[in-house]
């Protein structure tokens, strides 16, 4: 019995970690007001009849805070890039020069700045429902290891263990959209 329960507190710690790191990584492609390549993660350009990411055909760097610098591994692929950044609909206005698109990143505005800090709430309370429905799920198979004979104790602890894992992986969600508010609104 004691195998089944350190199974189950094991898979709890797993499920929990996944929405986690997804919420770092949907916070990743939120503007803060300065530029990164991630900004452009969802970016997919036409290569040779397939879509593929932005990164597989181009260097993607940040030059400064302001600008996104995507330099094409080949330079006839300059124009499908561009029509593909205009295609994801980011908001971003690429600059073509004929070797390099130059992409100025404006200002935030404040309103701009709001939406986003409340694109970062919304996605930071769908983690923490996600994370409640795992507690859930893991307490249905906990009550299915006590009726086939797990002692009363035992059960009990376990349930404070997957509660306590459940309030570390809120705080810790909590923590991350704090962070990434600051970040937004700091001018």
């Amino acid at each position: 019995m004691e195998e089944k329960r350190q199974a189950l507190i094991k898979l709890t710690s797993e499920k929990m970690t996944g929405p986690i790191i997804r919420l770092e990584k949907e916070l990743q492609k939120i503007r803060a007001g300065k530029a990164s390549p991630v900004m452009l993660d969802s970016v997919k350009v036409e290569y040779y009849g397939n879509m593929v990411d932005l990164s597989q055909v181009a260097n993607i760097n940040t030059p400064d805070p302001k600008t996104i610098l995507i330099q094409p591994w080949e330079k006839k692929n300059i124009q499908v890039i561009e029509k593909a950044i205009f295609a994801a609909n980011l908001g971003l206005t690429p600059m073509n020069d004929g070797a390099l698109i130059r992409i100025s990143l404006p200002p935030l505005t404040e309103d701009r700045r709001k939406e986003m800090v409340k694109t970062v709430k919304n996605e930071a309370e769908n983690i923490r429902i996600a994370i409640r429905n795992i507690r859930r799920d893991i307490n249905e198979d906990l009550k299915k290891l006590k009726k086939d004979g797990m002692p009363e104790d035992l059960f009990k602890d376990t349930e404070v263990v997957i509660q306590k894992m459940t309030d570390n992986c809120i705080k810790s969600v909590d923590e991350i959209a704090k962070t990434k508010e600051e970040e937004i609104m700091k001018v």
